[in-house]
């Protein structure tokens, strides 16, 4: 059976992971008979919001215990991962995942990777593991992989094409029903919630994400 990687960044689109896309990559991956394996950082995420007021509340959270609501408890952290154990890794998006994986919600292109995520995403490339990006990921991996001609997608708004040609990666617009594949760097990519797209659009995009991944293993 071929295993398939998670990385949760906590459970909410605005701090931690978007919920829809975990669940939508959930389904699609069940839906295809492949095994789930689930990782997330066990470390304070980078804020908790109120989702009524959209403001900070004098909290903490760990990312770790907010990701086990998605996968229902059966998850650990990425300091405990083994390549072995799984055949490739799709992470959901949210701004949360631009906030704890890495800070370019707060600094864009001058943005750094959080070094237990870089490393993980890092190690799996490097084992020639394919890879998912759904939503605010492609920002993310072009912190990663600047100025090596990458070919990603993170939505329609063009303003992501100047943001390209400035870290050196090649952007594609795409709406929430398409993807990007990078066959040389084995990534797919889809905009999901990065546009304005109804919901049954999002999961076709993440959807064709699953299944290319899946052909890659």
């Amino acid at each position: 059976m071929k295993r398939v990687a998670l990385l949760l960044a906590g459970c909410g689109n605005r701090d931690g992971s978007e919920i829809h896309e975990s669940v939508y990559t959930i389904l699609a991956l069940s839906k295809a008979g492949a095994e789930i394996v689930y990782f997330a950082p066990d470390r304070e995420q980078y804020h908790v919001l109120n989702y009524l007021t959209g403001k900070p509340m004098p909290e903490k959270r760990n990312i770790l215990l907010e990701s086990a609501r998605i996968s229902r408890g059966n998850i650990k952290p990425i300091s405990q991962a083994n390549l072995n154990d799984f055949d490739a890794l799709i992470m959901p998006g949210g701004a949360g995942a631009g906030k704890n994986f890495c800070d370019f919600i707060i600094k864009g292109t001058d943005g750094t990777m959080m070094p237990d995520v870089k490393e993980f995403i890092m190690a799996v490339h490097k084992a020639g593991k394919p890879i998912g990006a759904i939503c605010i990921i492609p920002a993310i991996l072009m912190l990663m992989f600047k100025n090596t001609g990458l070919k990603i997608t993170p939505g329609l708004d063009k303003e992501w094409l100047n943001t390209g040609k400035k870290m050196g990666v090649e952007v594609e617009m795409k709406s929430s029903s398409e993807i990007t594949v990078d066959e040389k760097f084995r990534i797919v990519s889809t905009p999901a919630f990065m546009n304005d797209a109804p919901f049954n659009e999002v999961y076709q995009g993440i959807e064709k994400l699953v299944n290319k991944i899946l052909e890659w293993i």
